[in-house]
């Protein structure tokens, strides 16, 4: 794949706003205040709500920082991928190399964007750039997999799907150690499957929510022992194929990808049981595996883990209302 341009997202001018562009902007957010409706919500709503990637990109990881792009990686040679999510036009910003692999990914507030690389690393890029920061050696590349990637406190957590064990990073570029987390309590760990996949910060910012693909279970794990308490589910018996996560407030989202569906749960206080208020399906679903927030939508893509993944194959990016 060549690192061209797929469509150049567009260049904001910096100058500053008129008083009377200030003005009338007061006025329509007092209006959308007093309809009920909000400026921003009423902007996103003609937004695209899907949009292609490169043939042969092999997506599997999205995230979305605090401005309107999405950054996804590639399974084929560790690209990263960015969009707009105004217009749905995006091009390549780091053209990855033969050997790596980018899947879950998450972007700081500094523009630093940490990625699971799958054979036991963790990359840290800047997206303002393109160019590679530093490379973590969590694991040994064989009998391993770095899945996904979640920013709490001074560091970035990552699981490993085929090994009972957390491994979390120093943010930003400060030199710092790697610690890594066994997972002990009720955690079961299947052999010769993925287990621990996506995961996200409880809502009281004190542990981490992961999911465990096979057979299906969440987990409520404590930052400071590992130990892994089995969330209670009501309303559905488990999370098979659960993939990616994200949490707003207490409301827990479930990636189901091969079942192409999101499961919806309110979780209890301490994060400890969680029902199931409804699941979420799109025929444009086709194997998702990983989602963002944006506003009032979830952005996910289509792995197509049952196509063929060949450099011909077409993947896209798609959008649904919460």
């Amino acid at each position: 794949m060549t690192a061209q341009p797929h469509h150049r997202p567009p260049v904001h001018s910096p100058d500053r706003p008129s008083r009377r562009a200030l003005l009338g902007g007061a006025a329509v957010a007092a209006l959308a205040v007093a309809t009920g409706a909000g400026r921003a919500s009423a902007a996103s709503a003609t937004w695209p709500t899907e949009f292609p990637l490169p043939d042969g990109f092999l997506p599997e990881g999205i995230t979305i920082g605090a401005e309107p792009y999405a950054y996804m990686g590639s399974r084929a040679n560790g690209a990263v991928y960015r969009t707009d999510l105004r217009t749905g036009e995006g091009m390549v910003i780091h053209e990855g190399g033969t050997g790596l692999v980018s899947v879950g990914m998450k972007l700081d507030r500094d523009g630093l964007l940490y990625t699971a690389g799958s054979t036991g690393v963790a990359r840290v890029l800047d997206v303002r750039t393109g160019e590679l920061v530093t490379t973590h050696r969590l694991t040994d590349p064989t009998g391993h997999f770095i899945n996904d990637v979640i920013l709490l406190g001074d560091r970035a957590w990552f699981t490993d799907s085929r090994d009972a064990v957390l491994y979390g990073i120093p943010r930003g570029r400060r030199a710092g150690g790697i610690r890594a987390l066994p997972l002990v309590g009720d955690w079961v760990q299947t052999p010769d499957v993925n287990n621990a996949n996506g995961i996200v910060a409880t809502p009281d910012g004190r542990g981490l929510i992961v999911v465990s693909s096979s057979p299906g279970r969440l987990y409520n794990v404590d930052l400071k022992t590992g130990y892994a308490t089995e969330i209670a589910l009501t309303g559905a018996d488990d999370v098979v194929n659960g993939d990616g996560l994200v949490r707003i407030g207490r409301t827990l989202y479930v990636v189901q990808n091969r079942l192409n569906r999101i499961s919806v749960f309110d979780l209890g206080a301490g994060a400890t049981t969680a029902t199931l208020r409804r699941t979420l399906t799109d025929p444009r679903f086709d194997v998702p595996t990983a989602a963002a927030r944006w506003r009032d939508r979830l952005y996910l893509v289509n792995a197509r883990f049952t196509s063929p993944q060949t450099p011909d194959t077409t993947f896209d990016a798609v959008a649904v209302t919460l």
